[in-house]
């Protein structure tokens, strides 16, 4: 083998690559990096399989991971945020996209009839906590001007000084259970429309969705919903006739109001949250029809923002506690002495607020998540972990028991068709079930690549999302 001297290559990644371009095992780590489809932060395992047939004691096939050129195996780090890892976030979207197109038209274990049920696009938003700068339509905002779409100032309050800070941060640590309250009322307000007692409803009726909650540029989730009606068997068997979609409108516009959430502090007084004024609800038409709010439609849109988070508004993608003290501020000793935590000075935080690369507004909402965050009664919200979700703690996206199938389903059917290639490529026998053991173990090793190979990684993608756009304008 001939030794590069790379001693003149300024770039530590670009020598990094050229290494490992020339090691004689260099296709086996490309397939991997390949595999993964251009994952930025993989997962590296080290350890070993062995799939043994039972009935005869003969091993299948065994694989080690110390046989791979870096002596660890990579698997994709499975991120949804799209500002972490843009090649797993499109894998999240499409799973997410698969969900909610089969709660619409039928599809993964779901019969095609639920097209025929009454279904609606609710987005129940955030109550004001103070004028915001904004882009009303033909009129300029109240501070005077006509912003353009990219403008900072957007989202910010007018008057930063008289903004309600708690009150935002606090609709947004009980947004999720706002919105379990939300369906509890929609299920009683259908129940009086329809004539009969909670009891009855519930034995002809079952409300089913699937929700994802987006960012406003004030920083403040709401929510995007596919909201049905079944029969009390789910998905498989329609509603009563009398359930219309009229009705179910009528149901959220009425349920949605009396949603309230009762916060009381001897530091902020008592506070009510409840959902904002402006609600959307729209009917969501057949595939084949003219109308903008078919069932592709809306999957996927509530597929693009499920992989976003709420760097989206400005804040950050990753948690501001410090990990070794909990964000604590300091460590307990055997006997129960606090010890402060050298790591982040007792402060808790990772990094210091005022040196974080943020707006004004994100920064005094970040604040108040950790003022808030220290108080005994708002303890449990454990604001000071979610702090850079401006206090959101809730999941992105979820959806009722029988909606449609769920995330877990289409990873597993995912994984089953790849371990049947794998076997197919490898010219590996059928495997029985009923006689096959797979045994093995692994262990965690760390996360990411090496410089030349994060390149790599980065053209893989590059390539693919060329792919991809070539394929979107019709290319063949």
């Amino acid at each position: 083998m001939v030794t590069l001297d790379l001693r003149h290559v300024a770039s530590p990644a670009l020598r990094d690559l050229l290494h490992l371009v020339n090691q004689p095992d260099f296709d086996r780590a490309q397939q991997q990096i390949e595999r993964l489809g251009g994952c930025t932060e993989p997962v590296r395992l080290t350890g070993h399989t062995t799939t043994v047939d039972t009935a005869t004691g003969e091993v299948l096939r065994s694989y080690t991971s110390y046989d791979e050129p870096t002596g660890s195996l990579l698997t994709a780090c499975g991120n949804r945020r799209s500002s972490r890892c843009p090649a797993c976030s499109r894998l999240y979207a499409a799973d997410t996209y698969h969900l909610i197109r089969a709660g619409l038209s039928g599809g993964k274990n779901v019969p095609d009839t639920v097209r025929a049920h009454p279904r609606v696009f609710a987005t129940l938003t955030a109550p004001s906590f103070g004028p915001v700068h904004n882009r009303p339509d033909a009129r300029p905002c109240r501070c005077g001007t006509h912003h353009e779409p990219t403008d900072p100032l957007l989202g910010t309050p007018l008057n930063p000084a008289t903004y309600d800070y708690t009150g935002a941060v606090l609709f947004n640590a009980h947004a999720g259970a706002l919105w379990a309250r939300f369906t509890t009322y929609l299920r009683r307000e259908l129940a009086t429309r329809l004539g009969l007692t909670q009891k009855a409803a519930r034995s002809v009726l079952r409300v089913s969705f699937a929700k994802v909650a987006e960012y406003q540029k004030r920083g403040l989730v709401h929510f995007h919903a596919v909201i049905r009606l079944d029969g009390p068997d789910g998905s498989t068997q329609p509603p009563p006739s009398y359930a219309t979609v009229a009705v179910l409108t009528d149901a959220i516009r009425a349920a949605a109001p009396r949603a309230r959430i009762s916060v009381t502090s001897d530091a902020i007084g008592e506070r009510e949250l409840t959902w904002g004024q402006q609600l959307d609800v729209r009917e969501i038409a057949a595939f084949d029809t003219d109308s903008e709010l078919t069932d592709q439609a809306v999957a996927a849109y509530v597929a693009k923002y499920a992989t976003k988070s709420a760097d989206a508004s400005g804040t950050l993608d990753h948690a501001l506690y410090c990990r070794p003290c909990h964000g604590r501020g300091a460590t307990l000793l055997p006997h129960g002495t606090p010890l402060p935590c050298t790591t982040c000075d007792g402060t808790g935080q990772a990094r210091p607020l005022p040196l974080l690369s943020v707006a004004h507004h994100v920064r005094q909402m970040l604040r108040t998540c950790w003022e808030l965050g220290r108080l005994p009664e708002f303890a449990d919200l454990k604001l000071w972990k979610w702090a850079h979700m401006l206090g959101f703690r809730g999941h992105f996206s979820t959806k009722s028991r029988n909606y449609s199938t769920t995330l877990g389903a289409l990873r597993e059917a995912r994984r089953s068709w790849r371990t049947e290639q794998a076997r197919a490529h490898a010219g590996l026998p059928d495997l029985d079930p009923t006689t096959t053991l797979v045994v093995g173990r692994w262990d965690y090793l760390g996360s990411g690549y090496s410089p030349g190979a994060a390149l790599l990684a980065a053209y893989v993608w590059h390539r693919k999302e060329q792919e991809r756009q070539f394929a979107a304008e019709g290319g063949c």
